[in-house]
C-alpha cells in the first residue's frame, strides 16, 4: 500500500522537524510538504492534495481551527489532526465543530501519536483526554451540537442525559468539579466536560443562571 501523504503546518520549524524525524521510520506515513502559517497551509494543501494535515492550533495569519474550518469546506476529503498544548474541553469542542478528525496534545507519546494517525487515516476519530462519549456522539456523528439550543422546554428536558442530570443535582448541591468527579467516580476532566455540555444545553453561563433555569424547568 502507498504511504499516507502528510502535510505539516506549524510555525515552529523545530516542531516540524521533530514530527518528520518521528515518522521517518514509519512506512505507513510520508511527510510530503510543510507550512509555517495558516495561509501557507491552505496553499500547500491545494497544491499537494495530501491525505492528511497535521496542524498546530496556534499559528500566524490563520490559526489551526480556522484552517480546519476552511478545509472542511474546500477539501472535505482530507483528514485533519489538530495538535495543541491546551488540554481544554472548549478547544476540543471548537476543533470538532470546525471539522477536525482528531485532537492531540503536543506532549503525547509517540505511540499515542501513531495511534491517532492510524485511527484517523482509517476513517476514525481520535480525541485525546477525557472527552465524554456524549460530545463525540453529538459532534462527530452529526447529531445536534452542544451549542444548539432547544426551542422549547420539553426539548431541553429531553436533551439532558442521565449523567447530566446527576451532574446538575450535584452542582445544585454546591459541589465543585473535584467533588463531582469523586462522587461519580469519573475524572475531573470528564466532570468538566459534562458540566460544559449541561450549561450549553440550558443556555446558562454561571451557577446563578443555572439555578434559576433549573427552577423554571421544575428540575429543583
Amino acid at each position: 500500500m502507498n504511504p499516507i501523504k502528510i502535510v505539516l503546518a506549524d510555525d515552529h520549524e523545530l516542531v516540524r522537524d521533530g514530527i518528520k524525524s518521528l515518522l521517518e521510520s514509519e512506512k505507513d506515513f510520508q511527510v510530503i510538504d510543510e507550512a509555517s502559517d495558516g495561509v501557507e497551509a491552505l496553499e500547500v494543501i491545494a497544491r499537494q492534495n495530501p491525505d492528511l494535515l497535521i496542524v498546530d492550533i496556534r499559528m500566524p495569519k490563520m490559526n489551526g481551527l480556522e484552517v480546519v474550518k476552511e478545509m472542511s469546506k474546500r477539501f472535505p476529503h482530507i483528514k485533519k489532526l489538530v495538535l495543541s498544548m491546551h488540554d481544554s474541553e472548549e478547544y476540543v469542542v471548537e476543533a470538532i465543530e470546525a471539522g477536525a478528525d482528531g485532537y492531540l496534545l503536543k506532549g503525547s507519546s509517540k505511540s499515542e501519536f501513531l495511534k491517532a494517525l492510524h485511527t484517523i487515516s482509517s476513517g476514525g476519530k481520535y480525541f485525546a483526554g477525557d472527552v465524554s462519549a456524549y460530545i463525540i456522539s453529538n459532534f462527530v456523528n452529526g447529531k445536534p451540537k452542544a451549542s444548539s439550543r432547544p426551542d422549547t422546554i420539553p426539548e431541553e428536558l429531553t436533551n439532558l442525559t442521565n449523567r447530566e442530570k446527576q451532574i446538575l443535582e450535584l452542582i445544585l448541591e454546591g459541589k465543585g468539579n473535584n467533588e463531582i468527579a469523586d462522587a461519580l467516580q469519573i475524572s475531573k476532566r470528564t466532570a468538566e466536560v459534562h458540566r460544559f455540555n449541561l450549561m450549553k444545553k440550558l443556555n446558562v453561563k454561571n451557577l446563578v443562571e443555572l439555578t434559576t433555569k433549573s427552577r423554571e424547568l421544575n428540575l429543583i
